[in-house]
């Protein structure tokens, strides 16, 4: 396990290195490495939240997926908000962020908080409005995200609502 470490972008083939007066090699025929200092920060934003792109159709060529971390500074709340037509599957690394949405299964809508930990996984299905809340008043929570689309769609809301029926 000895084997120099890679440079971002230049993936695990090293005979499909760009020569010159070559054309360069397609992005989706080789494998990537996204070294933790390389993210791409200009990504879409929440207010109270920095998400930082690994894997995206602008970084890797990716058609289907879309990788990176979330930020959630201590005592902070993102704005509502929901991924469009992702699915969001989310992996918690630090902190103990919560997810909150409502749930219309009673008698009347109610405010859930999902309270998770590290080595959690939280679930977020297409369209459904939501905001990651970290009450921690000194510890930053960190999460990683995969979703379902190449970019992250974000769309801010106003508030959270009730994903109706011909909606989800």
């Amino acid at each position: 396990m000895s084997e120099p470490l890679t440079t971002p972008g230049e993936g695990f083939h090293p005979h499909l290195h760009d020569a010159a007066g070559q054309p360069a090699t397609p992005l989706r025929n080789r494998l990537h490495h996204i070294r933790a200092d390389a993210l791409d920060g200009d990504t879409a934003q929440s207010g109270g939240m920095r998400r930082f792109a690994a894997v995206s159709g602008r970084t890797v060529g990716s058609e289907k997926l879309w990788m990176g971390q979330t930020h959630v500074a201590p005592s902070t709340a993102s704005s509502d908000h929901h991924h469009g037509e992702s699915e969001t599957a989310i992996y918690v690394v630090s902190g103990n962020p919560e997810f909150v949405f409502l749930d219309d299964t009673g008698a009347r809508p109610e405010e859930i908080r999902l309270r998770t930990s590290p080595g959690d996984y939280i679930f977020v299905p297409p369209f459904v409005p939501h905001r990651e809340e970290n009450p921690d008043p000194a510890e930053e929570a960190v999460v990683v995200i995969a979703r379902s689309t190449q970019e992250a769609i974000v769309v801010n809301l106003p508030g959270l609502y009730v994903l109706g029926a011909e909606e989800g």
